[in-house]
């Protein structure tokens, strides 16, 4: 044998069934806890496979778009059931898909802006404010 050794990553747990079948291969995990509806991630490695799936926590904590990590919670739940209604991926996301995405996101940072109280924030707040939501714009465009 080469003696190498591997860090793999990945949210399919049906491959952590491979400890059992594959002399050398283990699994960990980091410990995770539930606070309210979030998920702290402790920062401690510990032996054996996770108990959940946390992908979907990680695009949320990333920042994805609540639209796509709402759909992916859909099909997890889906494929979790064993019966699976809708495909795991489209085929083509069509310009209307996009475009109702995209303006989703506008209308988030318009409300976003809309609710600001400048005439409360000091001079260094707003501008960083300012700088947060000229971000999000670019981000858009």
């Amino acid at each position: 044998t080469l003696g190498a050794k591997t860090l793999f990553a990945t949210h399919y747990h049906e491959l952590t069934v491979l400890e059992q079948e594959l002399d050398g291969v283990k699994n960990y995990n980091i410990t995770t806890k539930k606070r309210g509806g979030d998920l702290v991630f402790l920062r401690k490695i510990v032996r054996g496979g996770a108990d959940d799936s946390y992908g979907i926590e990680v695009a949320k904590l990333a920042g994805l778009p609540k639209p796509v990590v709402d759909r992916a919670k859909v099909l997890l739940a889906e494929l979790e059931s064993k019966n699976p209604k809708t495909p795991a991926m489209p085929v083509a996301v069509s310009v209307s898909d996009q475009e109702s995405l995209t303006a989703g996101q506008s209308n988030a940072l318009l409300e976003e802006l809309a609710l600001l109280s400048v005439e409360t924030m000091t001079p260094l707040e707003a501008m960083n404010k300012l700088f947060a939501l000229s971000k999000q714009a670019k981000e858009l465009l």
